[in-house]
């Protein structure tokens, strides 16, 4: 009995020694925070934008992670607060996190000095601060895509390009009365210096529900080319005062943030011939998207909605992280473990000609250049999806690149 009993001690003994050298040899996860706006003003957009980033991470760690390490994707609300975004930055850093993303212009433009001062990542697709395009200014913060100043460049040169030049024509942009609306105005007129096109700008109130006046005044203008500036329900009413006011589908010019619930609120048929701004594909024709759907989406691994895949903010969502899943790749290659902030940023910045498998234009980053080249294009609803009408290109950088170094020695005085 004695020696069963020692036996079965020994046996339990090094049971106990396997498990403590797996866990003593477990490689610690990457962190990742994504405090989003869950339930004020960027509702039109977060779930499905989650839902892309968290199912990207799945098809990850599916595969192993990153050399091993998963990654861990933490979210909570912020309610578009900066306080709360503060509050829950905090916890994400004493958690571990290297990585945010707020998808928040608010939040994003309140946690620019910490993110600065505590060296760690912030993405800042579509959001934030344009001039964060700058590296040595924001050497942690990335705009990843193009700024706004690079989608209004995009449409002025499709219009230019595509639709019989903008000499001796008459241009309006009708905006939002806030920050995001007024930004690309600075590229717009330079942009109607050079090109000859006379350009009128029309504001409405926040948050865009009632603009039949503002659109009155565009009418007496009788613009050839309009461009929307807003997001959210206030997009679908721009359109269909747009409509109303006899300007045909075909004119009008989005901002990125135009998606297909806008357009099956104006009607899918009535909104046929629109145009946006596009950084990412739409749809699943993409490798990466086909990939997803294979090994996330039909295994019933998917974090939501099935619909949602292909849809213009889950393809957004996908793209950033599938931008910094390569970076934490390459830095992971280049340094090792564990990575900190400082090694995540230079593998942002190590990225070149990266499209995410045909998901994105070919994105390369630099410690000068954030943005990642400012590469988009010019999708049309074409009554059942987005079809893009052109080729990725960067019109127009000279221009842009005067309001990012404009800005951002305005903020490196300031700061």
């Amino acid at each position: 009995m004695r020696q069963q009993m020692k036996k079965l001690t020994v046996g339990a003994a090094l049971v106990a020694g396997m498990l403590s050298f797996g866990v003593a040899h477990a490689k610690d996860p990457i962190k990742f925070a994504a405090p989003l706006d869950y339930t004020a003003v960027y509702t039109f957009l977060t779930n499905e934008y989650a839902q892309g980033q968290k199912d990207y991470v799945t098809m990850v760690n599916e595969s192993g992670g990153i050399d091993g390490h998963k990654i861990e994707y933490m979210t909570s609300d912020t309610g578009n607060q900066p306080q709360r975004g503060i509050e829950a930055y905090n916890r994400a850093l004493r958690d571990g996190a290297i990585w945010f993303d707020f998808l928040s212009t608010p939040v994003a433009r309140a946690m620019v000095n910490r993110v600065l001062d505590d060296k760690v990542v912030m993405i800042t697709a579509f959001h934030g601060r344009g001039d964060a395009s700058d590296g040595e200014t924001f050497p942690y913060v990335f705009p990843v895509m193009s700024t706004y100043w690079s989608q209004a460049a995009t449409l002025i040169d499709y219009m230019e390009q595509h639709e019989g030049g903008l000499k001796g024509k008459k241009v309006a942009h009708v905006y939002i009365d806030s920050p995001f609306g007024r930004e690309p105005i600075p590229v717009l007129e330079k942009l109607s210096d050079k090109l000859g096109f006379t350009l009128r700008t029309f504001p409405y109130a926040s948050p865009g529900n009632e603009q039949s006046s503002t659109w009155s005044e565009v009418r007496r203008f009788r613009p050839d080319q309009v461009i929307i500036w807003g997001a959210g329900g206030g997009q679908a009413v721009s359109v269909r005062e747009a409509i109303r006011n006899g300007i045909a589908p075909e004119k009008i010019h989005s901002v990125v943030w135009l998606a297909e619930a806008d357009m099956e609120s104006v009607g899918k048929d009535t909104a046929k011939g629109i145009r946006k701004f596009e950084g990412t594909d739409n749809g699943t024709n993409s490798a990466l998207i086909q990939e997803i759907m294979a090994k996330v989406i039909e295994p019933g691994k998917g974090s939501g909605p099935k619909e949602n895949v292909g849809r213009s903010y889950y393809n957004i969502g996908v793209a950033t992280m599938a931008v910094s899943v390569e970076a934490a790749r390459l830095a992971m290659k280049e340094f090792g473990a564990p990575l900190d902030g400082e090694k995540l940023r230079k593998g942002f910045e190590m990225i070149k000609d990266y499209d995410a498998n045909g998901l994105l234009p070919p994105l390369s980053f630099s410690e000068k250049d954030h943005q990642g080249g400012g590469f988009g294009r010019v999708s049309h609803w074409d009554g059942e999806k987005w079809a893009p009408l052109n080729e990725w290109s960067n019109p127009y950088q000279d221009i842009v690149w005067e309001s990012i170094r404009q800005d951002a020695a305005a903020f490196k005085e300031g700061r």
